[in-house]
């Protein structure tokens, strides 16, 4: 029987809930304004990215600091009242999958490129009680650094060679990778069971 990792590190957007979309009109209403329409060649730009690296992708290179984190502002409160006015749907399987963790009892982290603020609007969807919560700004650096998942395993105790890393973005992806996590690959039809988390420790390499 395969063993249970040390922990699950979760991300939120895309991952648990489904607010990619909302995500990706709030930004595009915000460029909207700043005369900039989105394509595909931005999505790897604001998709799975913290606001401030959304900000900083609308903006000229040569903005300062300042504008960078007023815009991030801007976005992290259309996102936001997108949320509020239209809800938070729940991915398929997730709560299923929380509550499999909950009974196991198998400690888990939520890892999100969200600010802390839009995280807790959106936990009392999840209803789990996660041992650690780690939101944008509250490591050194964001996705798609390993920072993130690297400050959640040390909260937790946790070895991240140990742990399952479940993402559903390409900056998501790598930061898990590069913190030393085995990552699972949330797609459209939800997070993985609690037995698909189980076999990726049995499985060899990295990314399933």
């Amino acid at each position: 029987m395969p063993s249970d990792p040390q922990a699950v590190l979760l991300d939120l957007d895309g991952t648990l809930v489904d607010t990619e979309g909302a995500w990706w009109r709030a930004v595009a209403g915000v460029a909207a304004t700043l005369g900039r329409r989105l394509g595909a060649d931005d999505v790897p730009h604001v998709r799975g990215r913290t606001a401030a690296d959304a900000a900083a992708h609308l903006l000229p290179s040569a903005a300062e600091p300042g504008a960078v984190g007023a815009l991030a502002e801007r976005l992290v409160d259309a996102f936001a009242e997108r949320l509020g006015r239209d809800g938070v749907p729940v991915m398929p399987g997730a709560l299923e999958l929380l509550s499999d963790l909950a009974a196991a009892p198998i400690p888990t982290a939520l890892v999100s490129a969200s600010p802390r603020r839009v995280v807790e609007l959106v936990l009392p969807c999840l209803r789990h009680s996660f041992h650690v919560v780690v939101a944008d700004g509250e490591a050194a650096r964001g996705k798609p650094h390993p920072d993130p998942y690297l400050e959640a395993a040390r909260r937790l105790g946790a070895d991240p060679r140990r742990c399952v890393a479940v993402e559903d973005s390409q900056a998501g992806v790598a930061a898990a990778t590069a913190a030393g996590c085995r990552v699972l690959v949330a797609g459209p039809e939800g997070p993985p069971s609690l037995a698909g988390i189980r076999a990726c420790l049995a499985a060899p390499g990295g990314a399933l």
